[in-house]
């Protein structure tokens, strides 16, 4: 081990500060993106470019990547993409992406992400995604505003997934086992059949994983955490003539999941907190759960595109159709108040389906003109259906009490929108040096919503909105291997409706955080790109600056407290996400570099800095003391408490200027390798990844979960064949086991109504809160075998 920590000490010495680590890779890729030599080539605009031809941010993960980092869940790609940040519920209903310096983790009915996922050229939604994931050809995480190319308008990026496509000519397929020291065993393989060489083939191709999760376990006795996730994936490609391709993919994932949520003893960050009846820090990756959740996910995607070519252009149909059904319990006794667990039963079902086509030349027109020209639609559906509880009970001592019934309200919640929308890009190459580009999108976008409790509709909301988008960018060639360039661009979200709280009482104000306003935004970016010492050196740098409008703000930890008016007969406080609309302004720096040192030494890094910040904005927040100042809470309010303070608003909101996100504003990531030949038919490698996070507040409001700066070091060492057919590694994540509170919620309570107090709300106050925190440490191996085209 001090061997490899060497090597990558000496190698951060040579990177010096940060490089685009996996944008330069030189291994193979899925057919969205392919390698020429050194060069990576993406479709960002499309089309076929060199990543260091582009005039954007552009971090490119290539199916070698995945492989040398053994890189097994989808959220493990942020680790070398600073400032990505990658989330799943813990309840398992969603997932988010997160980029320069503002948040998204709204579970909402119809909204559209900061950050759009694509599978196969389609939208996706984030939990589809952020899954176990298996024969990837290539991930493109583009920075900055999206949808004049693409899909749907998205403020701060996007992130595009290519699954392997079949091979026509060549027999192939592979295979691959992972299984470290702390429960996972992951398999995955793939066969790719020619059916009739040159004109049709098939590929197929699946994982089996078993793992731990996060290793959280309760405090009692109870089963251990277990998540098994299966999944398979068959694809057709078809080419009977040079000009018309038509392909076809279906998926079915099926996960299930027995988890617990992590507490710590809230003595831990407020040392004049009360002590706890059993002390738990975050390293001991324990919960007061009795009862593990049990999550069950079911996702099938259908995806399909048809090509045709003539006379240098090309006509592109794709869609797409993906559902999921989950099923996901969520504890209401939040603060373990009472024997077992009281669980909120949430099923949510919802389908989405796109279509697109476009018109895009193949052959540049007149030698000057590039163009896109198309129409996209895009219809979701998003039924949820829960069952919410109130529990009627009664304290038998200060720290327990006696659950007498539990009452149950049934929620329905259905939300459909549509969105239609024309789009058109033009590109002139002004001699072999100059580029203009600019695009526009008209976006036509209708959503109805309904809220039933107890099977009588108590709430609808619906839009009817049509607004214009743009992007332009200039770059100038001074060498061949020196660009510089300019950008600007502007998006726009739909308002949301933020799905939760199902008070049947909502106040105005209320009301205004969870049905919001239409989001603006306008970007503006200057970068360059460099290629030195033949192309052994290259850097990356990037300025920007973005302002939005109405910015969907939403509170951390487990929110807000309110008067909960789901049950009208028996109110009680209840937290929740609420989300205020907002101003937002974001500035930040991204960099990268990369060098190959001598033959079989590279170095490469990533960096960025992102700051955003809310400009005088009014938030959704705790506000006992009604002093206009989000409070530092350490005990739930009781009812009567919070009704007082927030007469019938049943809410607070405060006038802040903070920060707009929760991540770390610097995050950096380092990668190394040194390989060389042990015969003249297998190389040996060690390699490095230090994955970096600088100091952050987290919830700007919350005065007990700021984290120190941190890194995470994983190394590999393997063998492997100098022509790719088989490889053995071992590795190591989280070499040195560190462990950092990553966010953490006010002191977790539980509300219920005092059966032995005249039915009166009461709230109890526990002594932990709730925490998230870096992955276990693991060690592992890693085989894998493949033959023919792979």
């Amino acid at each position: 081990m001090r061997l490899f920590s060497s090597v990558l000490l000496c190698s951060a010495s040579l990177a010096g500060l940060s490089a685009p680590a996996m944008a330069q890779g030189t291994a193979p890729a899925a057919e969205e993106g392919a390698v020429s030599g050194d060069v990576i080539i993406v479709q960002a605009r499309r089309r076929d470019e060199a990543v260091q031809d582009v005039p954007a941010v552009i971090d490119t993960v290539t199916a070698d990547d995945v492989a040398k980092l053994n890189f097994r869940d989808f959220k493990e790609v942020a680790s070398i993409v600073p400032g990505l940040q990658l989330t799943t519920e813990a309840n398992g209903t969603g997932g988010n992406a997160r980029l320069r310096g503002v948040n998204f983790d709204i579970t909402a009915s119809g909204s559209n992400p900061t950050v759009e996922f694509y599978f196969n050229d389609a939208p996706i939604t984030a939990g589809a995604i952020l899954q176990q994931m298996y024969d990837i050809g290539q991930i493109e995480v583009q920075r900055g505003p999206q949808g004049t190319l693409r899909g749907r308008a998205a403020p701060s990026g996007s992130i595009t997934i290519g699954a392997k496509k079949p091979d026509l000519y060549e027999l192939g397929g592979f295979t691959d086992m992972t299984a470290n020291d702390i429960g996972t065993v992951n398999f995955k393989g793939g066969l790719n059949l020619p059916v009739i060489e040159g004109v049709a083939a098939i590929r197929v191709a699946g994982v089996w994983d078993e793992n731990e999760g996060d290793r959280v376990r309760p405090i009692t006795a109870g089963r251990d955490p277990f998540s098994r996730t299966k999944s398979g994936r068959v694809s057709a490609l078809v080419q009977p003539t040079d000009w018309l391709k038509l392909e076809g993919l279906y998926q079915y994932m099926d996960r299930r999941a027995f988890t617990y949520d992590q507490v710590a003893s809230f003595s831990e960050a407020n040392p004049d907190a009360a002590a706890s009846p059993v002390y738990v820090s975050t390293a001991d990756r324990r919960s007061i759960q009795e009862t593990a959740r049990e999550i069950h996910q079911v996702y099938e995607i259908f995806n399909w595109r048809a090509e045709a070519s003539a006379m240098g252009q090309v006509l592109i149909y794709q869609g797409q159709h993906n559902t999921q059904k989950i099923s996901a319990p969520e504890n209401q006794d939040f603060g373990n108040f009472f024997p077992g667990d009281v669980e909120q039963l949430t099923y949510s079902h919802p389908a989405w389906t796109s279509h697109e086509i476009r018109l895009q030349n193949d052959a540049r027109i007149a030698d000057i003109f590039d163009y896109v020209v198309g129409y996209f639609n895009y219809k979701t559906s998003q039924p949820t259906e829960l069952t919410r509880p109130t529990i009627i009970g009664f304290p038998t001592s200060a720290n327990t009490g006696q659950i007498a019934t539990v009452l149950q309200t049934a929620v329905g919640r259905v939300g459909d929108s549509r969105e239609k929308s024309f789009f058109g890009n033009l590109t002139a190459h002004i001699g072999a040096s100059t580029e203009i580009s600019g695009g526009v999108r008209r976006i036509s976008y209708q959503s109805e919503n309904a809220l039933y409790v107890n099977g009588a509709l108590t709430d609808t909301q619906g839009q009817d909105a049509k607004k214009w988008i743009y992007s332009a960018s200039v770059k100038q060639n001074f060498t061949p291997d020196f660009m510089i360039y300019a950008s600007t661009g502007s998006s726009w979200r739909p308002g949301i409706n933020v799905v939760g709280d199902f008070s049947q009482r909502q106040s105005a104000l209320e009301s205004s955080f969870i049905n919001l306003p239409a989001e603006t935004s306008k970007s503006y970016e200057v970068g360059f790109k460099s290629t030195m010492m033949g192309g052994r050196l290259r850097a990356n740098a990037t300025a920007y600056h973005q302002k939005f409008t109405n910015y969907p703000y939403r509170v951390g930890g487990r929110g807000i407290y309110f008067v909960d008016y789901t049950n009208p007969a028996n109110p009680v406080v209840s937290q929740f996400n609420f989300v205020g609309a907002v101003p937002v302004e974001v500035n930040g720096i991204e960099g990268d570099v990369s060098f190959d040192v001598v033959r079989g030494l590279s170095v490469s890094a990533v960096a960025s800095y992102s700051m955003g910040k809310i400009k005088g904005g009014v938030i959704p927040c705790n506000d006992l003391n009604r002093d206009g100042i989000p409070d530092a809470t350490t005990n739930a309010p009781t009812l009567g408490q919070l009704q007082a303070a927030t007469d019938a608003n049943n809410l607070a909101a405060c006038a802040v200027s903070q920060r707009s996100g929760f991540q770390s504003p610097f995050s950096a990531s380092l990668t190394s390798e040194y390989n060389f030949a042990i015969s003249n038919h297998a190389n040996a490698y060690l390699r490095g990844l230090l994955n970096f996070a600088g100091t952050s507040r987290v919830d700007p409001n919350n005065v007990y979960d700021d984290i120190g700066s941190y890194g995470l070091v994983n190394l590999y060492a393997g063998i492997r064949d100098s022509k790719g057919a088989w490889e053995v590694s071992l590795f190591a994540k989280n070499l040195f086991d560190t462990t950092k509170t990553l966010s953490r919620s006010d002191p977790l309570f539980t509300s219920y109504r005092n059966a032995a107090g005249g039915f009166a709300a009461t709230t109890y106050t526990s002594t932990y809160t709730a925490v998230t925190s870096t992955a276990p440490r693991e060690f592992g191996i890693n085989v894998r075998y493949a033959f023919g085209s792979r």
